[in-house]
């Protein structure tokens, strides 16, 4: 049994191999472009497993999916390959549309080809599983319900925009073609591997580095906080459980303001990391530096994840307390890792977004 997973070296995919080989005696073939995001450092612990082959290259090159689908034969492909930072698609949208869309496009393409293909019993069994975002569903009012599966799409931003557009090619090759399909939308992860642009890790780094913490607007931009693992979790379950066709919404039931997120890891590393009493702050907090809101930013983001507990019995097992700790206290043991990903053009890419 073999199953192949797009964007494997990413924070989201790396983290799901490895949990995936944790549960399950079953090969994995790793495709992954490794682009600035993909680490194959992140997979480090699984270099002498057998069951983890590597392969890079583009979800957008026909040739070797179509070759990697017919030489391994996998029962259940996990579409995790996508470019997902929304200041850099603000940026960089063509990017965004290239690998999101286009490739997207020709790994269904080729998949849909290689599942036409099988032998009765394996073609009712295949699966197409695309993780997704809950950004796609757009912006929420403080008070408005929470997303769920039947919400209407708004996206508000290249990169939500190229994600949805993702969503809905999945959906039209299971109604036209009767492709097996699952969809995933997540909330905000969080968690080990998670390259340091985003939020979490980047406050984080730049804390350590008594450089200043910037946030955007006023800080109060909300969403729910996902730790990896139970996303990982997650999507084992939508695969083993889910019905075809479907959408499940994937929340962490954590809905934080990005200034509480803040505040909560400055709390833990003055506890863990305590400031020497010869610098010129005291407490991690003053760090903390408001800067003119990205254009387009969504206020709040809240999954509605009753459909995935009331169906498949899913529910996340960390809280954000437990959660945001954990994390801390894999990026002060893995500074190397930090270190080993912060290249020059991360730097100026930082330089260039926050300064």
């Amino acid at each position: 049994m073999t199953i192949l997973v797009t964007g494997g070296a990413g924070f989201i995919g790396s983290n799901f191999i490895i949990d995936w080989l944790s549960v399950h005696d079953e090969t994995v073939i790793n495709l992954d472009n490794l682009t600035y995001a993909g680490n194959l450092n992140n997979l480090s612990s699984l270099e002498d497993n057998k069951n983890h082959i590597f392969v890079k290259g583009d979800i957008g090159n026909s040739t070797l999916i179509t070759r990697l689908l017919h030489t391994h034969r996998p029962r259940a492909v996990f579409n995790f390959a996508a470019e997902s930072h929304v200041d850099r698609s603000i940026h960089e949208p063509e990017t965004f549309m290239q690998t999101n869309i286009i490739g997207t496009f020709r790994l269904l393409e080729c998949t849909r080809e290689y599942w036409r293909a099988l032998e009765r019993d394996k073609k009712t069994e295949f699966r197409f599983l695309h993780v997704s975002t809950d950004e796609v569903y757009g912006s929420l009012q403080s008070d408005a319900l929470a997303f769920s599966e039947t919400n209407r799409y708004q996206p508000n931003s290249p990169y939500s925009a190229s994600k949805a557009a993702s969503d809905h090619l999945i959906r039209a090759y299971h109604h036209t073609y009767g492709l097996p399909v699952l969809t995933t939308n997540c909330s905000n992860n969080y968690g080990p591997y998670q390259f340091p642009e985003k939020l979490i890790p980047l406050i984080i780094h730049n804390a350590l580095a008594h450089k200043s913490l910037p946030i955007y607007g006023d800080g109060l931009q909300i969403r729910d906080w996902l730790y990896v693992s139970d996303h990982c979790s997650a999507i084992r379950t939508v695969l083993e459980k889910g019905r075809n066709g479907e959408v499940y919404n994937i929340g962490g039931l954590n809905e934080r303001a990005n200034i509480e997120i803040v505040h909560a890891l400055c709390e833990i590393l003055d506890e863990l990391r305590p400031i020497t009493t010869n610098s010129l702050i005291s407490s991690y907090r003053e760090l903390i530096t408001y800067i003119e809101d990205r254009p387009g930013h969504d206020r709040r983001y809240a999954i509605n994840a009753q459909k995935i507990e009331t169906e498949l019995g899913w529910r996340p097992t960390e809280t954000f307390e437990t959660g945001i700790r954990k994390t801390v206290e894999w990026y002060l043991k893995n500074n190397a890792w930090v270190e080993q990903v912060i290249s020059g053009d991360y730097r100026q890419w930082i330089e260039k977004q926050y300064v």
